[in-house]
């Protein structure tokens, strides 16, 4: 099960020149400067856009193929779309701007009742749009999209006209749904708080091109791609919560084939959680130090080291047994450890430096 995309198209100030192809269900989250061609997919995706040359697959069903002509119209893709603005009917209530979306879709498994729950609507539903909070309307157009029962679910910056209150407000949400509907999604957004805390595969864009596709884990510790030249860079490892010790108040997660240890979580035994380690908390050894107040002493091995563009510091990629971390450190700290690719290392990494994602 997969999305296959190929996208030649030729704008006045850019060539487009897509490609790549992902699992599915889960999201996949395309990346990268404004005007590099996200939207474009987007766009394509859904038949509002006819590429000069195309090739959509979802499991195995051709959307679009110029090469063996191949067009479905938009609205016999079944897909479901939301933008930055919810684009909500003003003269109809909540319930109805849901219903809107079942009465244009065949018969499906979302049910009206599931995604108002999910969502958290109910309290809305007579409620009309100008009355809603901006995060309020997103769901809402969330909600509708949802209903329209889409093999393919495109959202197109759908918080970027939110404040990060009202984002905070939604993104729990957003992450429900990718958990109970497990639809194929594609995802844009300029946040990488989004893409760490939504991506299953994650798309590098830039310029028209691909320049990184692959697991969110995989790409976002990646120290030869722009993610890692960002000061919010970091690593993203999904793992799952085996022990809590409160004597300690600390609690022990696996995932990424390493154990660490976090502050003490309020989550039950089993739980999966993402993770995240920003490459600048990540310290570099040679070999176990004594006396130290670091929890998590993790060994790896050195993959790649790259500049900075900046030139004021060195990306170390460091590949563990079953994941990636990212550490930032000055080009002497890789003379003093003789660090190069192949070479063992550890990272230490502090307890209280590790985000929990989604908490």
């Amino acid at each position: 099960m997969s999305l296959s995309v190929l996208l030649r198209h030729q704008f006045p100030s850019v060539q487009i020149a897509i490609e790549f192809e992902v699992p599915t269900p889960g999201v996949t989250v395309l990346f990268g400067p404004s005007g590099a061609g996200k939207s474009t997919i987007i766009s394509a995706a859904a038949g509002l856009l006819r590429p000069d040359k195309c090739r959509i697959v979802i499991d195995g069903q051709a959307l679009a193929d110029t090469a063996s002509g191949v067009w479905l119209p938009p609205e016999r893709r079944r897909m479901g779309l939301v933008f930055q603005d919810a684009r909500l009917f003003p003269h109809m209530s909540v319930a109805t701007n849901l219903r809107f979306g079942l009465r244009r879709a065949a018969p499906g498994p979302v049910q009206f009742d599931e995604v108002v729950e999910l969502l958290g609507i109910g309290a809305l539903l007579s409620r009309r749009p100008h009355t809603l909070s901006g995060g309020e309307r997103q769901r809402v157009a969330i909600g509708r999209a949802l209903l329209a029962q889409p093999h393919l679910l495109l959202m197109d910056e759908p918080l970027a006209s939110l404040d990060s209150a009202r984002k905070a407000e939604i993104m729990p949400y957003l992450t429900r749904l990718k958990t109970a509907l497990r639809l194929p999604v594609l995802y844009v957004t300029h946040s990488l708080d989004e893409v760490a805390e939504l991506a299953d595969s994650l798309v590098l864009i830039d310029a028209g091109r691909v320049i990184g596709c692959g697991p969110l884990p995989e790409i976002a510790a990646r120290a030869d791609l722009p993610l890692a030249q960002r000061d919010d860079a970091g690593a993203v490892l999904l793992c799952r919560v085996t022990e809590h010790d409160p004597a300690r108040q600390l609690s022990r997660l696996e995932g990424g084939g390493v154990t660490l240890w976090l502050p003490l979580l309020d989550t039950p035994i089993g739980a999966e959680r993402r993770i995240r380690i920003p490459a600048r908390e990540v310290i570099l050894a040679g070999k176990v130090p004594e006396s130290i107040s670091v929890h998590n002493v993790v060994p790896g091995e050195v993959r790649r080291i790259a500049d900075d563009a900046r030139g004021h510091s060195v990306l170390v990629e460091i590949a563990l047994a079953d994941g990636s971390l990212i550490s930032r450190v000055t080009p002497d700290a890789i003379v003093k450890l003789a660090l190069s690719a192949g070479a063992p290392v550890l990272a230490l990494i502090k307890s209280t430096s590790i985000e929990v994602l989604g908490a």
